[in-house]
């Protein structure tokens, strides 16, 4: 009976442990089952968080975008801006973004639609061929208020805005001028990379270009993006010679003359002549710096319609070039001074001594080359040979001093070499050598045929002339500041060499005065100024086309500074004026009279010359005669001219 009571005893506790393992089992494989579903759940949530992650990574796992610098602005002497840069915007589109989701593609084309009227085809092409890319450029040079209506019309959206992906704008500059056509070919324009081309904007290309900065962006370990800028870095300003004020007036009235009677080629060149600074530079029909290739500038409307492709580029190239320092021609008469010069600085004619002039001088070979008064003028002196540009005594003058010294001084004038000026496209010249200056090309080189040369280089041997002998290269550009504003270099005048003396100079200025005051050069006088200058006519190639090159080189006196003008008219068309002096005397008289006050050069008073005037005793002929015109045909006038 006892063992049967503790057999039940022991089974009933054996259910009891039994009980307890299995209540201990089901919480275990509960605890497990929790675990796993939690793991499970994990693991899910991780995979779709790398899944997105690896989405945004996709998208924009690098980052990289350029900051544009900005190109250095050109001023005039007194800091008036020349040219500049303008912020604009880029519009850019980021075909990734755009294609993630199906919502931001379509809310992203309707916006480009919208706002600035791209084709619907137009866009998925792009995101089609560009589906890998982030950065397309839609349109470039926005303005603020068109990229402003592209954000105001984002929020017009309201909620729906999000949907608007991928698109974004970047700063940009671009190049102005806010003086339009002013100084057009010395400044130069940019293309559409921003170089310069032409003028001072491609002479000074790698001065006025910065350095772009980037912005760099990647995602850390901890998949947080950072960004690393490298700032961009600006150009250098330039401050040029040229005055705002002095060119304006100059092309006003270069431009004055081409609408009453056109020419060929019209050219001008204000300089002062005890540095080598521009003032100012006019070539031809100006045109607008800001849309270089708008030819209508220079042609009519019908003259554009009818040119081909290549007329129109050839037109272009002829309406950009610089006639100033990139056209040779025969100088002319305006070079008699410069022989007279050489003469006397090697003592091979003297100061006071008289000459006679019958009309001609003979040649070997039959050649006969007549003077502009082909009855002569008689006995005159050294200077009046100047102040009635006679050619026959120049002829006998070279013929004294010879083709060594001729050429030598040709060469110290800097006659048929670049002047060094920092403008592109400088031609050169050419002369005779001394082994071809045989009679007959040393008797025309005397007075400025049978040679060529560049107005930039008549100007800088003309400014020796009358400042004391000092030849100094010409230049355009004063100072080169930094973007903050620090004087990087200031470009001092250049004193290349001596030309001729002091007392040779004085003489041939007192030669100059007289020829406007009572020879070829009165139209140029201005009221109350110490003006001198010369007149020069070239008969062009071929002689037989009688087709004439006209100028006036003069300068203005003064206690500061002397002044240089120097215009040239290349064929005028009006036949008035057809081979004669006064166009470009004109356009001297005018523009002086108005800039020299500017310039702080006032009257003098009555003026008084040194060197005794021409008598009427002393005439063989009377300047009234008929076939007496000074002003017409002074070149060469010779078996191959009238």
């Amino acid at each position: 009976m006892d063992d049967v009571r503790v057999r039940a005893k022991t089974k009933k506790t054996e259910k009891k442990i039994i009980r307890r393992m299995q209540a201990r089992l089901l919480l275990v494989f509960c605890v497990i089952l929790v675990l796993l579903i939690a793991l499970v759940i994990r693991v899910v949530y991780i995979t779709g968080q790398d899944k997105y992650k690896k989405g945004a990574l996709e998208l924009q796992s690098y980052v990289s975008s350029e900051i544009p610098c900005k190109r250095g602005d050109i001023l005039d002497r007194n800091g008036n801006i020349l040219a500049t840069g303008e912020i604009v915007y880029n519009l850019i589109l980021d075909p990734k973004v755009v294609l993630y989701r199906d919502a931001y593609t379509e809310a992203s084309i309707t916006a480009l639609k919208t706002v600035y009227g791209f084709e619907e085809a137009e866009i998925r092409s792009v995101l089609e061929q560009k589906s890998q890319s982030s950065y397309v450029v839609l349109k470039r040079t926005l303005s603020y208020d068109e990229k402003k209506a592209f954000s105001d019309y984002v929020d017009s959206l309201g909620k729906a805005s999000v949907n608007v992906r991928g698109i974004w704008f970047e700063e940009d500059y671009k190049r102005v001028y806010p003086f339009g056509r002013l100084a057009s070919h010395a400044i130069g324009f940019t293309d559409s990379e921003g170089k310069g081309n032409y003028g001072i904007e491609q002479y000074y290309n790698d001065t006025l270009d910065g350095l772009n900065g980037r912005n760099y962006g990647y995602y850390d370990s901890t998949l947080n993006i950072v960004n690393t800028v490298k700032p961009p870095v600006d150009g250098n300003t330039l401050v040029s010679t040229l005055d705002a004020n002095v060119q304006n007036v100059l092309q006003r009235y270069v431009e004055e003359f081409y609408s009453l009677y056109g020419a060929n080629n019209v050219g001008a060149v204000i300089m002062d002549a005890n540095s080598g600074e521009i003032y100012a530079m006019q070539s031809n029909h100006s045109y607008d710096l800001n849309s270089p290739r708008d030819l209508s500038f220079a042609y009519s409307a019908e003259e554009i319609a009818g040119m081909s492709d290549e007329q129109k580029t050839s037109a272009l190239f002829d309406m950009w070039r610089n006639f100033c320092i990139s056209d040779a021609y025969e100088p002319g008469s305006i070079y008699k001074p410069f022989t007279i010069a050489s003469a006397l600085e090697e003592d091979c004619v003297e100061k006071d001594s008289m000459w006679v002039c019958d009309g001609y001088e003979d040649f070997p070979g039959n050649v006969r080359i007549r003077c502009s008064n082909i009855m002569g003028h008689g006995h005159i002196s050294l200077a009046q040979s100047v102040m009635f540009s006679c050619n026959d005594v120049l002829m006998q003058v070279a013929r004294a001093e010879g083709r060594d010294v001729f050429a030598k001084y040709q060469k110290k004038f800097g006659i048929g070499q670049l002047t060094g000026i920092d403008l592109p496209g400088e031609a050169i010249g050419q002369c005779f050598s001394v082994s071809e200056l045989n009679d007959t090309e040393l008797a025309t080189s005397s007075f400025g045929q049978g040679f060529t040369a560049t107005m930039i280089q008549m100007s800088s041997a003309f400014s020796s002339l009358i400042n004391g002998g000092v030849y100094y290269e010409p230049h355009i550009i004063k100072r080169i500041v930094s973007a903050e504003g620090n004087t990087l270099k200031k470009i001092e005048p250049v004193a290349v060499r001596k030309t001729i003396s002091e007392n040779t100079a004085d003489y041939v200025k007192e030669a100059l005065y007289m020829t406007v005051n009572e020879g070829t050069g009165t139209k140029a006088s201005v009221k109350g100024y110490m003006i001198g200058g010369k007149t020069g006519t070239s008969q062009k190639l071929p002689r037989e086309a009688e087709k004439y090159l006209v100028s006036f080189l003069g300068f203005i006196e003064s206690e500061e500074t002397d002044v240089i003008i120097y215009v040239v008219v290349d064929e005028c068309h009006a036949e008035e004026y057809y081979g004669k002096c006064a166009p470009a005397m004109d356009i001297f008289k005018k523009t002086a009279e108005e800039i020299l006050p500017y310039l702080k050069i006032y009257p003098t008073g009555e003026i008084t010359y040194k060197l005794r005037t021409i008598t009427e005793d002393q005439l063989t002929v009377d300047p009234s005669n008929e076939q007496y015109d000074p002003e017409n045909n002074e070149g060469a006038v010779n078996v191959f001219t009238r």
